[in-house]
């Protein structure tokens, strides 16, 4: 069933569009910018919290088509249940709190990685050289001056690290998160606990399954990713953006609940 466009889903949808094809025709780099980058990192800014859920990857048009359809399927009915400014203060809070928890987890699961390099042996003057060279792509220079600090350091075997850990350091220190899917999260979350009989589905299963056990599902299932970091969905993935999100969403949900007031026209 077709729902009509509701206004703040309207406006969303246009943000996400324009901010998607803006990168591809001005000369500014409006990516780096607006994503939200490490905290510690030269290009983190305070304003990519909220800029961060309105850009997406631009190596394909697949992420951003399906999270403005989840925005669209399950947000309507419930900015038709709330009314636009109550549904656009929810989308906004549930994605800033998503890219508040994934940051938390980042800066303690990367201070925990780069403590345990220290204590191997490796000095935070050639962590800093690694962390200073900013790269997608690995050139020589960059490999060789890991190898140069795995010799430096012969407590470093390959039974006490690999080698590639200090590459993937470097990406994690300088890869940003994009994406909308921590504020869509907190939609499905409202969804699933407006309309818990709603029937959903995938393309791979077969049988439409109730919201409230769907939905819990797919968070369970970006748990279990984030925290062991196999993804069945793909690489690239800030599954605990999406978890953050889904709890951010619970959490003014439920307080929503139990201190209700009217629709915000």
């Amino acid at each position: 069933m077709m729902e009509r466009l509701t206004e703040g889903i309207k406006h969303l949808l246009i943000i996400n569009i324009l901010l998607f094809i803006a990168p591809k025709i001005v000369d500014f780099d409006l990516q780096n910018l607006f994503a939200l980058h490490f905290p510690e990192s030269p290009d983190f800014g305070i304003w990519q919290y909220a800029t961060y859920m309105f850009m997406h990857s631009q190596t394909g048009i697949f992420h951003i088509l399906f999270n403005m359809y989840a925005l669209w399927a399950f947000g309507t009915p419930l900015e038709q249940m709330w009314g636009k400014k109550k549904f656009l203060f929810y989308y906004l809070s549930v994605g800033v709190g998503a890219a508040l928890i994934y940051t938390l987890v980042n800066y303690i699961q990367f201070n925990s990685f780069y403590e345990n390099l220290i204590a191997l042996g490796i000095t935070q003057s050639e962590l800093s050289q690694i962390l200073e060279i900013r790269t997608q792509v690995y050139d020589g220079y960059f490999l060789e001056l890991c190898e140069e600090i795995l010799k430096k350091n012969p407590s470093l075997t390959p039974e006490s690290i690999n080698p590639n850990l200090l590459v993937e350091i470097n990406r994690f220190y300088h890869t940003p998160a994009v994406g909308a899917s921590g504020a869509v999260y907190g939609i499905l979350v409202a969804f699933g606990m407006s309309f818990p009989n709603a029937k959903l589905g995938l393309i791979f299963i077969p049988v439409p399954i109730a919201a409230k056990y769907f939905i819990p599902g797919i968070i369970l299932i970006d748990l279990f990713s984030g925290i062991t970091g196999f993804s069945i969905f793909g690489s690239n993935i800030a599954h605990f953006a999406h978890v953050g999100g889904a709890l951010v969403g619970f959490l003014i949900f439920n307080y929503w609940k139990k201190n209700p007031f009217k629709r915000w026209d």
